[in-house]
């Protein structure tokens, strides 16, 4: 289980200008994820900016993933703007073989909560590379900048072959136009037909 940075052509993803999080401090949470006990630890700081928290997106798509546990056994998988780490970890646990990837400001996290959930026998040791080859790709609340969604459809497109499955969580907010990426961005770049299997897994505002 490796983590890595994603090279990206946007200077700030995080919105900064709304100053969250201007003063540091940390939390460790436990999550029970189909009995399995993962020890968190958010970092909050203006630094980190919404890498800091545990998503609701990422336990709804943890216990999703869950009910398909058998599937997961020796997939390779990437999950893209892992924040905290909890879903890839989570799907580590599963068995998966998956890379962590984020901006490198939120590297540093996701190695230490990694470090603090390692099993008895160790995590699998790969050198860090994206190939096109991947069973699949996994995303939890990262569908929020309309400004990002092209590069993230270059994304998809480079990490995708035949038969790769996208499992996306997402809190459908309207002003972050998520809905448009999941309804007609991605059908429009032919990405919910035999190349990848799109499924827009959501929560819904209330």
């Amino acid at each position: 289980m490796e983590g890595d940075d994603m090279n990206g052509e946007v200077d700030d993803p995080f919105p900064m200008e709304d100053c969250l999080f201007e003063e540091t401090f940390s939390n460790e949470s436990v999550y029970n994820l189909s009995g399995h006990e993962l020890r968190i630890k958010q970092l909050f700081g203006a630094n980190l900016g919404v890498a800091a928290p545990v998503w609701e997106a990422a336990i709804h798509l943890s216990n999703y993933l869950a009910e398909r546990s058998a599937e997961l056994k020796g997939k390779r998988v990437i999950e893209l703007g892992s924040g905290t780490g909890l879903l890839g970890i989570f799907a580590a646990r599963l068995g998966a073989v998956v890379t962590l990837t984020d901006l490198p400001v939120a590297l540093p996290p996701i190695s230490a909560n990694v470090g603090a959930n390692t099993p008895s026998g160790g995590w699998p040791s790969l050198p860090p590379h994206f190939p096109s080859d991947w069973d699949l790709v996994l995303g939890a609340d990262i569908i929020y900048i309309p400004e990002t969604f092209p590069l993230l459809i270059e994304t998809l497109v480079h990490l995708c072959r035949s038969g790769t499955v996208v499992f996306f969580c997402s809190k459908m907010r309207k002003e972050h136009r998520t809905h448009i990426f999941m309804r007609i961005i991605c059908p429009y770049n032919n990405l919910d037909s035999s190349q990848v299997n799109i499924n827009p897994y959501c929560v819904k505002t209330t």
